[in-house]
Parts: C-alpha cells; structure tokens; sequence
C-alpha cells in the first residue's frame, strides 16, 4: 500500500510546485509478546493488562506504516525510492521482530515493557538514521496491532 499527500505550493522543479510530499510503506510481522510488570502482584498484572498478562503470551500480526516526507528528486521523482524504504523497514523492522517474542527475543527491546507504545518509539530509533541516510526524513510511524488497536508515533514531535 502507498499513500502520497502532497502540499504546500512552492516550486522545486520547473513542471511542479510542490514542496513537500508524504509517502508511506506498509509491511508486516508477526510476534509474541507479555505485558506485565515485575514489581507488581500477579493480580495487579491481571487487573491492569487482563488477558494480555498471559503467562504463556499471546500474539498478533502487526501492520508498520513508515512515513517520510521530503521534495521530490528532480532526476527521480522520488522523494525516497521505495525500494529502498522497504528493504530498510524488512532489515530493522521486519527481520528483528517477525516471529519473535518481543519480550525475549529482540536486542533492542531488552528490559522495555513492551506495550505497542513502547515498541514504535524503538522501531523509530531503529529505522530515523537509515531513512535519513536514504535521503527522507522520517515524520511518522503507525503500528497497528489489532484491527481495532494502533499506535502513531511522531518521533517525540506534534503531528500538527
């Protein structure tokens, strides 16, 4: 899936008057993960997180949309080749967490309650520079973990 917003007219290219574009890549994994707290009870954990405490964990299929902003490349058009986006979210995203427990598998997580709040906050630190590198700049992740739960973190900056 791809999404493009553009905005702003200021011109970049002789044919265009546009400033800045919005694109997203979507991509998937799948991955275990407890949400408990070691210095509460196990009521308490069972109270605040209910089933997601399970001892056992539980597990979920997410959806990553990774959005980057910037001004097309005059050669190119593009404002990040999405190639390039992909192969960086499947290489800091996709490889290190698809059918993993997030819990214990995953370096990065190491010690985090790992609450799908707490997990797109380190995904951005995992994926800022790459993108940066690649020649976008990385504005917004959506972590969706079920159908009727996501997440949308603006890298510590108001979205608006």
């Amino acid at each position: 899936m791809l999404i493009v917003i553009f905005c702003l007219n200021l011109p970049i290219h002789k044919n265009l008057s546009v400033s800045t574009v919005y694109i997203t890549r979507r991509e998937t994994f799948n991955a275990a993960h407890k949400l408990w707290q070691e210095k509460w009870s196990e009521e308490k954990n069972i109270e605040v997180f209910g089933r997601c405490s399970n001892h056992n964990w539980h597990g979920h299929n997410f959806t990553i949309y990774v959005t980057v902003k910037g001004a097309p490349n005059e050669d190119t058009g593009f404002v990040i080749n999405l190639k390039d986006l992909s192969d960086i979210i499947k290489e800091y995203v996709v490889e290190p967490l698809d059918h993993k427990n997030l819990n214990l598998d995953v370096p990065f997580l190491k010690g985090l309650l790992a609450s799908t709040e707490n997990v797109v906050i380190k995904i951005w630190e995992q994926i800022l520079e790459p993108i940066s590198k690649a020649g976008g700049e990385l504005v917004k992740i959506k972590l969706v973990e079920t159908e009727n739960n996501y997440v949308e973190y603006f890298g510590g900056r108001e979205p608006f």
